[in-house]
């Protein structure tokens, strides 16, 4: 009797460990999520403000009337992104293209089932072998459920479908002609018979025959999912949706030469991209698209990091450019009706030093010490901590182009996109530009594919939750 008395109480005790509830709704376990700033940008908190030239007393204000408007809080990046920053996604781009024709290159060599032998070959192309592989060597019992799964569903490797392998990261690209393994990777590396299958221009086409790798090779893809489109549609199927884009990532150099007709700008063409004298100024000579490409990437490569981590790993919110009601909220930093971010109407401080890189004078570029653009983190910073909102470059938005675009708008979080449009906002002016287009109101617009010696950017990303502090609640009762 003892025994069984015994028995039920320990059975009891385990129902009880296992049902910590207790039968009440106390919602599902999850992580304790801690907002994380990134590196490099500033909270902008939520917000009201008089969006438009409220700083103006103009008869008509087609082009930016005023309304108030409201606005999410998010992270904005403290200065446009620099050349060394845009390089980063450059190099890793590059590296991922290379790693890509070896890859196939050694999946044409070795077949979709190559034995542990082959891939441990050193010296050989076999190395870069795709992860992804079927392990005719391994016992099924062995193997994990998920490699057996690939293993049934793509039988093998497609060198054509990206999606049944993954890059090798495992080993380091040899770039230099002596350290080739073998005539396979030479092959990838120079180019067959075929012109323009290598990635380094031909000898003749080499600034004084010296070794350049070919920059129109650089090409991200990535996938977008239009969600407006999805919403309007009757479809179900989520695959009619999504956009595949293959963007040339590489600076357009040839900017500065293009931009200004019967002017000596070689030495910006030649050096102000790769030299490291030029590492912390803002990258130009982007399109739009390639901004939208380099928001991607750090969303893919963030979150890349964040799948190995055990704790807080979770992904995080998309980095994307701003809406052109954000860029102007953030510009403003916090003060209403100023004309400028600093919040002066005058564009020089007391002592009569100027407090933005911008053009002064008709013809006068000098006057502000700075005849091109100067370092991303330059002058004083605004309210919120946001270094050149006004001159050095002009900076991409996400918004459309419209003249009565502040006609429509719904007052919270206002953004005009529209794909058939392809004209879009840019904000702050530039280097080159005259003191109007440095005012927080000022609108202006660029066509997309458009590649400028004064047009920057920089990236934003969602604030998830509120940003309400942690002041008390008055409605506590304990």
């Amino acid at each position: 009797m003892k025994k069984i008395l015994l028995l039920t109480i320990f059975s009891a005790l385990i129902i009880s460990c296992s049902k910590s509830d207790r039968g009440e709704l106390i919602g599902s376990k999850t992580q304790k999520f801690f907002p994380s700033q990134p590196l490099g940008m500033v909270l902008i908190p939520s917000g009201s403000f008089l969006m438009g030239m409220a700083d103006d007393d103009y008869v008509k204000l087609e082009n930016a009337p005023v309304s108030t408007v409201s606005i999410k809080a998010f992270y904005m990046d403290e200065t446009e992104i620099t050349n060394g920053e845009y390089k980063q996604f450059v190099n890793w781009v590059k590296d991922s293209v290379v790693r890509d024709a070896l890859a196939k290159r050694a999946i044409f060599e070795l077949g979709d089932a190559p034995s542990q032998e082959d891939l441990d070959k050193d010296n050989s192309i076999n190395t870069y072998y795709p992860v992804y592989v079927v392990e005719e060597d391994v016992p099924d019992e062995e193997k994990g459920g998920y490699t057996l799964y690939k293993e049934d569903v793509t039988f093998g490797i497609d060198y054509e479908d990206k999606s049944t392998y993954a890059l090798n990261y495992d080993n380091e690209i040899l770039w230099e002609r002596e350290d080739y393994p073998d005539l396979a990777y030479a092959q990838v590396m120079e180019g067959e018979f075929e012109e323009g299958t290598g990635f380094f221009l031909p000898k003749e086409e080499s600034f004084n025959g010296e070794r350049t790798f070919d920059t129109k090779k650089i090409e991200y893809t990535y996938t977008s999912f239009d969600a407006e489109a999805a919403i309007k549609s009757d479809s179900d199927s989520r695959k009619n949706f999504f956009k595949e884009k293959t963007i040339e990532i590489y600076p357009d150099t040839t900017a500065w030469i293009k931009d200004f007709s019967y002017s000596y700008n070689e030495p910006m063409h030649n050096d102000y991209f790769w030299h490291d004298a030029y590492a912390e100024y803002p990258v130009v000579g982007i399109s739009w698209e390639q901004a939208k490409a380099f928001a991607h990437w750090r969303t893919m490569y963030k979150n890349n990091y964040q799948r190995t981590r055990k704790k807080n790993g979770q992904r995080v919110a998309s980095f994307r450019l701003p809406s052109e009601a954000e860029w102007e909220y953030a510009a403003r930093g916090g003060l209403e009706s100023a004309t400028y971010p600093w919040g002066g109407p005058y564009t020089i401080d007391s002592k009569g030093c100027f407090l933005a890189n911008f053009k002064p004078n008709r013809g006068d570029y000098a006057s502000d010490n700075a005849l091109y653009t100067v370092e991303a983190e330059s002058y004083w910073p605004n309210d919120y901590g946001l270094y050149n909102m006004a001159g050095n470059v002009s900076e991409w938005t996400d918004s459309s182009y419209d003249k009565g675009a502040y006609n429509f708008d719904m007052g919270l979080n206002p953004n005009v996109s529209d794909s058939t449009n392809l004209r879009k906002v840019t904000r702050g002016g530039s280097w080159k530009d005259i003191a109007y287009f440095l005012r927080v109101s000022a609108r202006d617009y660029e066509y997309k594919d458009e590649k400028r010696s004064y047009i920057g950017f920089r990236t934003v990303q969602d604030y998830l939750g509120e940003d309400i502090g942690t002041n008390d609640n008055p409605n506590k009762i304990f």
